[in-house]
This record gives C-alpha cells, structure tokens and sequence, in this order.
C-alpha cells in the first residue's frame, strides 16, 4: 500500500491517541461520522481544507498525516522482516505498519537496533577472549600460578614426615607465589577495566594507532599540501593524546608518511575532479590521472563523502591498517576471514580484483570490494620485494544484487559449512 494512502489509518491513529472520539471530531470539523469513517479506514482520499481542519483539532502537522514514518524506520522494519525470514508480500507491508501503528514500529525498530548492537558486541568480546594474546598470556599465568600453590599445598597436606627446612621452603614459595597470583588478577582486572579515555580503552598499539586516525576522521589537513617533513609528523604524533606506546607513535609515523606521499602524487581535489567527470571506478581513475591504483584506493578511502572502508595487510597477511565501516568487521585480534579479495591478491602484485561482498552477521551489507597489491621499494638486486594488499569498500543499495558471502573471522562466523574454516564456530543456530 502506498504511504500516501495510510492519511486515514494516521487519522485514525492520532484520533485515538488524543482520546476523541470518532462523532466528537466528525462534528468539530464539520462532516459526518460515517465520512469521517470511510477516510479513516483509506476508503476516501483527503486534502486540502479539510486536512488542515482535522490536522488542527488533533494539533498535530498536516505533515505528520501525510507523510507517516520516516523512511529510516520503513528501512528498518523491512530490514528486521528480510532477517526474520519474512515472505515478500509480508515484508511489502510495512508502510502499511508503520502508518497505522507507529509506536509500535518504533518500539520494533529500536528493538531490532539494540539487538543488533548486543550481538556485535557478543562477536567482538568472543573475538577477544579467543585471540587477545595479552589476554592470553594473562589467563596462562593466573592458571600456572594457581596450579603451582596447589600442588605445593599437596605435599604439605599430604606429607607427613616433611622435614621442617623443606616445610618452610614450601611455605614461602606459596606466599610468593600468592603475591604473583594477586598482582597477576590485579594487571587483569585492570587490562580488562575500559574507560571513556580512548587511549586508556585501547589494548594494543594497533588500537591506539585507530583512535588517532578515528579522532581526525582519517583526514589530515596539513599534509595535504605538497612536500611534507619528518619534523611536521613528529610534532603531529608527540601531540597525540591517543598515542601512549612508543610502539603506536612508530605505527602511527609510518602511516602519516604514506598518507603525505600519497598526498603529493594525487591531491583529494584533483581527485574530486576526476570523480565528477569519469565516476569513482578506481581502475578508470588511475588510467585518468596515472597514478597507481593502490593509491587511488587509499585516496578514495580519504573521501567522507563516500563512507568508504579500507584495509590494509602486509605479506603475512597481518592487518596493518583498518578504516572501518558500518556493516563490515574486521576482527581486532587473531585471523581475518581468508574469502576476503584482499588476500586474493597477496603474490599477485599488479592485479586488480572488483567483487561484490556480503559480510555474513545481522547486518548483511553489501559492499563493492576491490583490491590491488603492489610492491614497496626494493631493498637491492637478489632481494624479494616487500608487497602490501590494500582492499577498498563501497557501500552498495541495498537492492543491488547478492555479494559473495564473507566473513569476519572463523570463530564468529554462522556459515558452518565454509571451505575455508580454519576452526569451529561459536554460533550455531538460534544464536
């Protein structure tokens, strides 16, 4: 059903809202009780004068009869009918929904959104606990020490003829190894401890480096302008709040440069330029203004105006740099799904792959990847160059057709029958 035809289930709506009832308005506006029915159940169209009479005695804005709910919400009532396995038909009338009840849609829709929040938030923990090696290597000592007061306490409970020396060596290894397990529980506690600091929040270098490049929506101004010195990124990086290990600031260095190189071979406007007149293919780009399409990628992921996500992975194939978004995880600890076409490229430096992905989860964007890899300077002549994998991610619509389905990472992803899985889910069905 189309909006504009839900004005009288909005009557209707705010009518019984306001408490009056159907004859008590009918008369206040001047028609009958049986007209004013057949408008409120869609039978009649209605406009003009008489709209802004019953808009006036409800004291709501035409507007507010009209127009109904806000896209927003239509999107995501159709959104919570396609994850719940709704038919077509179904799934169709949620206009009709959101005109006739909308409170209850909004109640649903705000519903859907927390539930959505609770189960990233389930991922990214489990992410966490099963591959943070600072988490790790913490659990590991709290075990370790812990077994080894119960093994001593063992032989003092149950060696009877322990000689006094060798009773009180026994006893002070508990006392220091109960220290241990009480600093250990303490450095914990305080690791897992998170504030509204985000250099306190962040766990690793990596993290830190993230926040600093999330505080300047990955926008740096005063690189922008041609050459750019070692002392200026100093200066931006001892400047930091954010960056508290010696390690992020060297990280933090490294990506401050690439972004002043690729400043100096291709400037955001002559960028937007080439936009306007060739689209945002990245490959018609570079052939356009002749510049490398790892660059181009990087670049175009500088763009707030597109919402892009960019990754970055050395040959190992360890992430090296992230710019997030919505609709697509990129796991912060431990192995990044191998389906990516970012690792696709790995070893083939010069190629270019364009493919449309679907991130398996609640949110199931869909996103047009492409990725390059190219090598970095050679060291000297016998030397196998170093390569870098840089993946580009476009929002698509969401009606665009179905990507391939990826995932974030092995532990948290419900495709149970992959060809890649290097290890079991935690999700099963239900969850």
């Amino acid at each position: 059903m189309a909006r504009e035809a839900l004005t009288g289930s909005r009557i209707r709506e705010r009518r019984v809202m306001a408490g009056m009832k159907q004859a008590d308005l009918a008369r206040e506006i001047g028609i009958s009780a049986s007209y004013l029915n057949l408008i409120e159940h869609n039978r009649r169209r209605i406009g003009g004068k008489l709209l802004l009479n019953i808009a006036s005695s409800l004291g709501v804005e035409p507007q507010a009869l009209t127009e109904g709910a806000e896209a927003a919400l239509i999107a995501a009532l159709r959104e919570a009918a396609d994850e719940a396995g709704l038919s077509g038909p179904e799934a169709e009338r949620a206009d009709e929904f959101a005109g006739r009840f909308p409170g209850w849609a909004d109640v649903l829709a705000g519903t859907r959104k927390r539930v959505t929040a609770l189960e990233q938030t389930v991922e990214a923990l489990t992410d966490r606990l099963a591959h943070d090696p600072h988490l790790a290597a913490s659990m590991h000592e709290l075990l370790s020490t812990a077994a080894a007061i119960r093994s001593t306490a063992a032989i003092l409970a149950e060696t009877k003829t322990l000689q006094p020396e060798w009773r009180d060596r026994f006893h002070a290894n508990i006392n220091e190894d109960s220290r241990r397990l009480s600093d250990s529980a303490q450095a914990l506690v305080s690791y897992l401890d998170s504030t509204e600091n985000a250099a306190d929040a962040a766990s690793s270098p990596q993290e830190e480096v993230e926040a600093f490049l999330a505080a300047h929506d990955f926008s740096f101004a005063e690189l922008e302008g041609g050459e750019v010195d070692d002392a200026l990124i100093a200066s931006m990086v001892e400047d930091a709040p954010e960056l508290v290990s010696q390690a992020a600031r060297h990280t933090t260095r490294v990506v401050l440069r690439q972004v002043a190189g690729d400043a100096a071979r291709l400037s955001l406007s002559d960028l937007r330029a080439a936009i306007e007149d060739h689209g945002s293919d990245p490959l018609a780009l570079s052939s356009t203004l002749r510049v490398p399409v790892a660059c181009v990628l990087r670049r175009l992921a500088a763009l707030p105006e597109l919402e892009a996500g960019l990754v970055v992975c050395d040959r190992s194939g360890t992430v090296i740099f992230r710019k997030s978004v919505e609709g697509f995880t990129v796991p912060r600890h431990g192995s990044c799904c191998p389906l990516w076409p970012l690792f696709a490229v790995l070893g083939q430096p010069g190629a270019v792959i364009r493919e449309r992905v679907s991130q398996l989860g609640p949110a199931q964007a869909q996103f047009e990847a492409f990725a390059t890899c190219e090598a970095m300077a050679i060291a000297g002549y016998n030397t196998l160059p170093l390569v870098q994998a840089v993946m580009l991610l476009l929002p698509t619509d969401a009606g665009a057709a179905a990507g391939t389905p990826v995932g974030s990472t092995c532990r948290v992803c419900p495709q149970q029958s992959c060809r890649a899985r290097r290890e079991p889910s935690i999700l099963r069905a239900g969850v």
